[in-house]
C-alpha cells in the first residue's frame, strides 16, 4: 500500500507545481490583508471536488477584521467510512509585503530550474498546496480508511493569527474532542519535525520629555535622547545577558538557541509626511519617543522574569538620568510550546520521512511563533507539529521559492502520515 501511495503523490507532481502556481498568483498580502476570499473560494471548490464538506468562516471583530479586509477562512472536513480520529492539516494563506530586491515577479508562479518563485512560495503556499495533493492522493489509493482528514487555509498567521487560526480554536474547531492530531506544513525542510517554538514577549517603551523650539533645546527636554540612554542601556547590560542564556530546546538555527531581542521600531518627534510632500520639518523638541521591542526567550525563562528584567532596565536608566520618565505596555506575549517526541503525529511523521528520504528526520524547534501557539493555548491540544516543504531561510527574502522536488517528497511524507494514523492497511 505504501508504494502505492508514494507513486500516486509522483503522478501528480504536474497537478501540485499547477496548484501551487495558482495560489502564489492570488496575491494575499497581509498588511492589509487582501484576497483572503478569493483564495478561500478557490480552495473551496478544489477541496468540494474532492468530496469534503466545507465551511468559509469570517473572523467578525477579530484584530484586523473590517468590511474592506474581512478576515475570511477555510476549514474542509472529509469523514471515512468507519469511525477514527481526525487528522488536520492547517495552512495560513496570508503573505507578507513584496519588499525590494526581486529579479522576477512575484507573484507570477514562475517555473525556473525545478523551483517555484514568488511571495508566499515557501511560506507556506508550497505545503498548503502538498497537503492537498497528499489528501487527495490518500483518498484515491484508500478510500475506506477510518477517520476523517480535515484541511484549513487560515488568515493572518503573518500578523499573529488572530483573526484565523485564534478565532477558529476559540470556536472548538482545534479541540481534542474535535481533531486528534495537527500538522502545519510550515518550512522547516523536509527532513526535520518541527516539535515547537520559542516564546515571544512585546512590549512598547514611551519616554517622555518637553517640547520647545529646535532652536533652543536647552529649554525643553528631548524624549529621544532619554530613549538613546535606554538603547545604551540595553546595549551596555541586557544584550550581554540575554546572549549567555541558551537552551536545551533543539531551536535552529543555532543563534536562535540563546535568548534575544530585537528592536522592531523607535519614533520620536514628529510624524512622517507623506512621500510627496516636499517642505521641511517644523524646529521642535521632542516630548514623546516610542520604542517596539520583541523578546524571544526560551522554555527555561518565566515570562514574569522576562518582564521583570527590561523594567529594571528601564529602572536603572531612570536612577542615573535626571528628568528620565518612561512607560511600558504590553502589546503580545507568547508562551513557549514543544510536542513530545514519542506524540503519536511526531511518529508517524517520523517513519513516513524514513521512507520516503531514507533518513531518520532532525527534531527542531523553530526561532518564531507560528499558529502552533493558538493550538496549543486556545485548543488545548498537545499532538501537533509544524512539517512541510522549503527552506526557513527563505521565508519573507526576496526571490522566494519552493523546490517541487521538495513539494514532492513532502506531500508523499503527509500521505503515509495519513495512512498510519488513519488505519489503512
Amino acid at each position: 500500500m505504501g508504494e502505492l501511495l508514494l507513486h500516486e503523490v509522483a503522478g501528480r507532481r504536474e497537478d501540485l507545481i499547477a496548484l501551487t502556481q495558482d495560489l502564489i498568483r492570488m496575491p494575499t498580502l497581509n498588511p492589509p490583508g487582501e484576497n483572503y476570499l478569493e483564495i478561500c473560494e478557490y480552495l473551496d471548490r478544489r477541496l468540494q471536488n474532492a468530496g469534503f464538506e466545507t465551511e468559509l468562516i469570517r473572523a467578525n471583530g477579530a484584530p484586523g477584521d473590517s468590511d474592506r479586509h474581512p478576515r475570511w477562512n477555510i476549514v474542509a472536513r472529509r469523514e471515512g467510512r468507519n469511525p477514527g480520529t481526525c487528522v488536520h492539516f492547517n495552512s495560513h494563506i496570508d503573505v507578507v509585503e513584496v519588499g525590494h530586491g526581486w529579479s522576477m515577479d512575484p507573484f507570477g508562479g514562475e517555473v525556473k530550474d525545478g523551483r517555484i518563485y514568488g511571495r508566499g512560495a515557501c511560506d507556506m503556499k508550497g505545503g498548503l498546496a502538498a497537503s492537498i495533493v497528499a489528501a487527495e492522493a490518500f483518498i484515491a489509493i484508500c478510500p475506506d480508511y477510518a477517520g476523517v482528514i480535515e484541511i484549513s487555509g487560515t488568515a493572518d498567521e503573518e500578523s499573529g493569527g488572530f483573526g484565523g487560526v485564534a478565532y477558529l480554536a476559540e470556536r472548538g474547531y482545534f479541540s481534542p474532542g474535535r481533531v486528534d492530531h495537527v500538522i502545519i506544513p510550515e518550512p522547516l525542510n523536509k527532513d526535520r519535525i518541527c516539535l515547537g517554538h520559542r516564546g515571544v514577549w512585546w512590549a512598547e517603551i514611551e519616554t517622555r520629555g518637553e517640547m520647545a523650539h529646535g532652536s533652543m533645546p536647552f529649554l525643553g527636554d528631548c524624549a529621544v535622547r532619554h530613549m538613546a540612554a535606554v538603547v545604551a542601556e540595553m546595549e551596555e547590560s541586557l544584550f550581554p545577558a540575554l546572549a549567555g542564556r541558551k537552551t536545551d530546546m533543539p531551536v535552529v538555527p543555532e543563534g536562535a538557541k540563546q535568548s534575544t531581542l530585537n528592536i522592531n521600531s523607535i519614533h520620536g518627534g514628529e510624524a512622517e509626511q507623506d512621500a510627496d510632500y516636499t517642505g521641511l520639518p517644523s524646529p521642535c523638541v521632542p516630548d514623546r519617543c516610542r520604542m517596539v521591542i520583541d523578546r524571544r526567550f526560551l522554555i527555561e525563562e518565566d515570562i514574569a522574569e522576562v518582564e521583570a528584567e527590561i523594567r529594571a532596565t528601564l529602572e536603572r536608566v531612570r536612577a542615573g538620568r535626571e528628568k528620565f520618565e518612561y512607560d511600558m505596555r504590553e502589546l503580545h506575549r507568547v508562551l513557549p510550546t514543544m510536542t513530545k517526541r514519542d506524540a503519536p503525529v511526531v511518529a508517524s511523521v517520523a517513519r513516513a520521512i524514513e521512507q520516503v528520504l531514507g533518513r531518520a528526520p532532525d527534531y527542531v524547534v523553530s526561532p518564531g511563533t507560528y499558529d502552533q501557539k493558538h493550538i496549543d493555548r486556545i485548543g488545548r491540544l498537545k499532538n501537533c507539529i509544524a512539517y512541510g516543504p522549503g527552506i526557513l531561510d527563505l521565508a519573507h527574502k526576496p526571490d522566494e521559492y519552493v523546490g517541487i522536488g521538495d513539494m514532492v517528497q513532502s506531500a508523499q511524507v503527509m500521505a503515509l502520515a495519513l495512512q498510519d494514523l488513519l488505519q489503512c492497511k
